[in-house]
Order: structure tokens, then sequence, then C-alpha cells
């Protein structure tokens, strides 16, 4: 008997997920991938092998986590945001590693952001919906636009 909940329509292939993590309807875990405990993987989620989920991680309806992506504790992902991990991507050419992409502790990303390969969010940062990050976030600042740029401190959103 497993602690964690999977939706009878979601189909988890990893057995390293943590206590309390719902997997909803229509989300694909691979068998590599780790999942921490207390998460909330909502439907239409697709989870590679080589992923890394923290505790406390919400990943929104639409997601794709690619090989390498690191999302640390408390990281929010909104519905659609996008993760890519091949900066040149070819038709049945694979790199010969996938770089990581790192989202730090407690940073949240926005809806429909798109998330370049290799780079790091910074602790508690927030990408603004939309916004296509190009180059690493630093820690607890805003970024928004295409190519995202930071606009202030994460303390100066609205409360």
């Amino acid at each position: 008997m497993t602690d964690f909940f999977v939706h009878e329509r979601g189909l988890c292939e990893t057995p390293d997920v943590g206590p309390r993590t719902r997997i909803w309807a229509f989300t694909h875990v691979l068998p590599g991938a780790r999942i921490g405990a207390d998460c909330n993987i909502c439907d239409h989620v697709f989870v590679e092998n080589d992923v890394v989920i923290g505790n406390r991680v919400t990943v929104k309806c639409g997601v794709q986590l690619w090989d390498g992506t690191r999302l640390a504790d408390d990281v929010f992902v909104g519905p659609n945001a996008t993760f890519t991990n091949d900066r040149y991507p070819r038709s049945r050419r694979y790199p010969a590693a996938f770089p990581s992409t790192v989202v730090e502790e407690g940073a949240s990303i926005g809806a429909n952001a798109t998330i370049l390969p290799g780079l790091t969010i910074g602790r508690g940062a927030m990408v603004g919906a939309g916004a296509v990050v190009t180059r690493d976030v630093p820690p607890h600042t805003v970024v928004v636009g295409n190519p995202a740029r930071v606009v202030g401190p994460v303390d100066d959103l609205p409360r």
C-alpha cells in the first residue's frame, strides 16, 4: 500500500513518491523520477525520468518536466509553463547530456512562462506569466517579459 494518491486515470511508474503527494488524472510519471512529500501534481502533467521534485511543490495542469529539471522545496509551477532541455533540438539527435534546469526553494513560475535549458531560477524568485526566461533569475526578484527582465524585488509584490 502506498501513502500517496494517484488518480485512477493517472500513470505513476516510479515508487519514489513521498507521503501525502497527489498525482491527478492524465498525468504520466516515468520510472526514474523522484517526487517529494505533500506535492500536488495536477492533470495532464508529464514527468520524465531524470527529474527531481522537492517537498510541498505544486505543478499545475499542462506542464512537462523534462530530463534535467530540478524543483526544490515549496516551488510553484503555473499552468502550461514550459521547461526545455535542449538548446538546439533536432529530430532524433540528442545531446550527450541534458543540462540541469534548477528552480530553487520557494520560487514561483507563472502560467505560460518558458524556461530555457540550463538556467537557475533563484530562491524565492517570481517569474511572471508568459515570461521567456533566457538567463538565470537572481534570488528574490521578479522577472517579466520576452526576454524576461528584472522589474524589482519580490518584497514589492502586493500581498
